[in-house]
């Protein structure tokens, strides 16, 4: 993002606009998005224990369900998706974030939709993704991609990861400065 785009994010979470993100910025981001997310927050914590508690173990297909996309304009590689696979926990809540993120005129982001499971470890580790608990979602990873940095060259809008702190959902970029594409049901 340009550095005029940063003030803009700056100003809207509560911080000296220097167009600089720094410690303080990330914190007054994640306080602000928390300000969003309902309480308390419906989603387990991050730490192994919690979430084979709340979600079962990584990979088990039986607690999967599809939802219901279409006309929501959500494509996979160019194709248009009728419906997500996703953890029968998480989706009824995913659903109302696709429908606001379409009504809001987020359908550019929708059509860069990057999978929600996937059996895999996370990046660079051995622990078990969120993918493969069917309890996180991917858009837009050509211009958020895991190692780049939350909002100075990362892209995802404020706007796209209030609606998901809406639901309680966590944004990898504004919650770890990197992976804006990566959004999970944790707290």
């Amino acid at each position: 993002m340009s550095p005029q785009q940063i003030k803009e994010i700056q100003t809207k979470i509560g911080v000296e606009a220097d167009g600089f993100w720094g410690p303080i910025s990330t914190r007054a981001c994640e306080d602000y998005l928390r300000q969003f997310m309902p309480k308390p927050n419906p989603w387990p914590k991050t730490d192994q224990a919690s979430l084979t508690a709340f979600y079962g173990k990584p990979g088990d297909e039986s607690k999967r369900t599809r939802i219901d996309v279409t006309g929501l304009g959500v494509k996979y590689d160019g194709k248009t998706v009728n419906s997500i696979t996703c953890h029968e926990k998480v989706g009824p809540s995913l659903q109302r974030i696709i429908r606001r993120l379409h009504e809001n005129g987020f359908d550019a982001i929708l059509a860069k939709y990057a999978g929600v499971y996937n059996n895999r470890p996370m990046r660079g580790g051995s622990t078990p993704s969120l993918h493969a608990r069917a309890a996180a979602i991917d858009l837009w990873p050509e211009k958020n991609g895991n190692n780049q940095h939350w909002p100075t060259s990362a892209l995802m809008p404020l706007e796209v990861m209030e609606i998901f702190s809406g639901e309680g959902w966590l944004s990898a970029g504004a919650f770890w400065s990197r992976d804006a594409m990566h959004f999970q049901a944790t707290q």
